[in-house]
């Protein structure tokens, strides 16, 4: 129990900034991918899909898109090189890219909540997993995900909800996090 506890505990946000230039090898992220696909799920729906950013070259097609996207997207008040830079650089700042893809169950025999909580369990056995191998790493939902169906090739059904960007840490060291107490958030039935 205890280094399960030490690694839930351990698990953090890292920007893409902080990564290093190491390539994270492919059988690391087929590893971590296979970890993924043992999350829980209702009536057995297996949800999630990812698509996978990993080469150079695949990473940098994301980023010219996120780019465009932005520039076409972003008003005016709210545009600045800046920030152009930040969100166009994340993929080309990452080891690896993973775009979160939740794939509706045909059937709908379930609601959606509960295909998205699904893929919320493989995106942190996803995250846990990187923690275990210090890969840094970092879930985002910007605000133009929903419009990344053409570069992902999204089916009928199936939604991005997030990237996940990964990347060797430039540094290990792990900031201690902040919660609140538990007994403020349970109440004994």
């Amino acid at each position: 129990m205890q280094s399960i506890t030490e690694l839930i505990r351990s698990r953090r946000a890292f920007f893409p900034k902080n990564y290093s230039d190491k390539e994270i090898p492919r059988l690391l992220i087929e590893e971590i991918l296979e970890n993924a696909n043992w999350a829980p799920t209702h009536k057995r729906t297996e949800p999630w899909r990812y698509r996978v950013f990993h080469s150079l070259e695949s990473r940098q097609r994301l980023s010219d898109y996120i780019l465009a996207d932005f520039k076409a997207n972003t008003p005016a008040d709210l545009y600045s090189e800046a920030k152009v830079n930040d969100v166009a650089l994340r993929p080309l700042q990452a080891g690896c890219v993973f775009a979160i893809v939740m794939q509706r169950d045909p059937a709908q025999s379930l609601p959606e909540w509960e295909e998205i909580a699904s893929v919320a369990m493989s995106v942190q056995n996803i995250w846990l997993s990187c923690t275990a191998l210090h890969i840094g790493s970092y879930w985002a939902t910007p605000g133009f995900i929903s419009r990344l169906g053409p570069i992902l090739e999204l089916g009928e059904g199936e939604k991005c909800i997030g990237l996940f960007y990964m990347g060797n840490l430039k540094v290990v060291a792990r900031a201690p996090a902040q919660r609140g107490k538990i007994e403020e958030k349970v109440r004994w039935m």
